[in-house]
């Protein structure tokens, strides 16, 4: 009887202790809509090896670069069945022994992940992972990475914006929109920003653009190349296919360059604008930063966040049984505001 009952609570304990390995959140199956993302609460909580970071979630960023992983359309497809997600905002619960500059307890965020952060744990790269300013929640925090650093690196890094110059931020009022106007606006650009929605454009001129334009209306182009008769230095365009053309037309001659940080399809343009102004068009995608441009770009936000030059601008919160919604959302929303979040808590 008492070898009975002993069995019985192992049994219990057993049961118990796998219980705290599972967790909740979003499997994707197989590749489709955004009714490919799945909550389940039986997913297995993934492990740090020695050179990895365990995280508690709290908060994770939505991407429109999470929606075309989940169709299969990316050229990144992971192995199925996986948890989408890159950016995210949460407490350290477990180091690798070869982890150095993190302990357990630490405030971060992350811009990349090995196992997905819509979901309650993930694992992350120190590479991918930042200390959160104590001023930031973690909602906030989970709206910093893919956008600000996508930001810095078109503005920067790639663009070599210079202060006293005039940068066009085309679709401002999302999330990397938003964080160019933050950053260009903290040093010392004039910035042009359009979204598609009065709300939109309110947000994008309270956030501390100079002009805001709407870019549904007929003509607003013109109003820009008026406001700026010698050209613009700089463009940080967010859906190319559908701008690139007129963009080229209306940069400064020997001096004008467009980032590309966005795109959904194929354009036809004539590439005598490009040859008559001498300017150039270059695609950004941050993952081809290596570590020091990653360490670089977190110094310099970092020191933002803490003079408060920076802030992000939080959009539609959901729940992470809402993650189908949020993709769904990002996409097909006419007049974006501010991040898309998911919440975990």
């Amino acid at each position: 009887m008492l070898l009975k009952s002993s069995r019985s609570l192992f049994n219990s304990l057993n049961f118990s202790h796998n219980i705290l390995k599972m967790m909740k959140g979003i499997l994707v199956h197989e590749f489709g809509g955004p009714e490919a993302c799945k909550y389940e609460t039986s997913i297995p909580i993934p492990e740090p090896n020695d050179d990895q970071i365990q995280i508690r979630v709290h908060a994770a960023g939505v991407n429109p670069v999470d929606t075309y992983i989940r169709s299969g359309t990316h050229s990144r497809r992971p192995a199925l069945p996986y948890t989408p997600g890159g950016d995210s905002a949460g407490v350290i619960t477990k180091v690798g022994k070869n982890i150095k500059n993190f302990k357990v307890g630490d405030r971060v965020f992350t811009c990349n992940s090995d196992s997905g952060t819509y979901a309650e744990y993930t694992i992350s790269k120190p590479m991918y992972t930042f200390k959160l300013d104590d001023s930031l929640s973690f909602e906030e925090g989970s709206a910093l990475g893919i956008p600000y650093f996508t930001a810095y690196r078109a503005l920067f890094l790639k663009g070599h914006a210079k202060p006293g110059e005039t940068v066009l931020i085309h679709g401002a009022s999302g999330a990397v929109g938003l964080a160019c106007v933050q950053l260009a606006k903290s040093q010392g650009l004039r910035v042009i920003g359009t979204a598609g929605s009065e709300a939109g454009l309110e947000l994008v001129k309270t956030t501390g653009a100079d002009y805001v334009f709407n870019h549904r209306e007929e003509g607003y182009m013109d109003k820009i190349k008026a406001l700026n008769p010698e050209g613009l230095e700089i463009i940080i365009e967010m859906l190319a296919n559908v701008n690139l053309a007129n963009d080229i037309q209306i940069l400064k001659w020997k001096k004008g360059r467009v980032m590309v940080v966005g795109n959904r399809g194929a354009i036809e343009m004539n590439p005598r604008f490009l040859m008559a102004k001498e300017t150039s068009v270059t695609g950004i995608t941050l993952f081809t930063s290596d570590e020091e441009d990653f360490h670089l770009m977190y110094n310099h936000l970092d020191a933002l966040i803490k003079q408060k030059s920076i802030r992000p601008v939080m959009g539609h919160f959901y729940s992470i049984q809402e993650a189908n919604k949020a993709h769904h959302d990002v996409i097909n929303n006419t007049g974006t505001t501010g991040r898309l979040t998911l919440r975990l808590d």
